[in-house]
């Protein structure tokens, strides 16, 4: 099997790996890399719950090969800490009771600092759209947008 090498960033740290080419960015992450963070979900890019920001976009990590991100910027939620504090978006998730299961948090709290980064003051119907493409099984949405609401406040 041949090996790509590529060099990108992730959280901050550069990272030199060497994949196959059918390995996407969420398999990286998660089995090469060990940043289980960002979960799981579907594999359709249907449920956002592998959302990661690629160059400051959020992109479905699941839809991604990892091949095409040599000499990109990743950032995972795991990236989102800042000398071991959780991010403001993070505790206003935790002070809100944002977290039921957990499954999709990573995937919201990405699309919501991807959000906060382009608009610093969203709307609530600014804050609805941008969950559009996360999908939360417990049905916790509205503790979630409260959070994301908070966190701007």
């Amino acid at each position: 099997m041949m090996l790509h090498t590529l060099s990108l960033t992730i959280n901050g740290l550069v990272e030199q790996v060497s994949v196959p080419a059918h390995l996407t960015l969420l398999q990286l992450l998660r089995e090469t890399l060990a940043l289980t963070g960002t979960k799981n979900g579907c594999g359709a890019g249907e449920c956002g719950a592998c959302l990661v920001l690629l160059n400051g976009e959020p992109v479905n990590s699941c839809l991604v090969l990892a091949v095409e991100c040599d000499g990109a910027e990743v950032v995972t939620v795991e990236g989102l800490t800042h000398d071991s504090r959780l991010d403001p978006l993070q505790q206003a998730f935790v002070e809100a009771g944002a977290v039921q299961c957990g499954f999709c948090i990573p995937g919201m709290l990405i699309s919501a600092r991807a959000l906060l980064d382009r608009d610093p003051a969203p709307t609530e119907a600014d804050i609805r759209a941008a969950l559009s493409g996360n999908l939360c099984r417990c049905t916790g949405y509205v503790r979630i947008v409260n959070a994301i609401a908070a966190a701007v406040a």
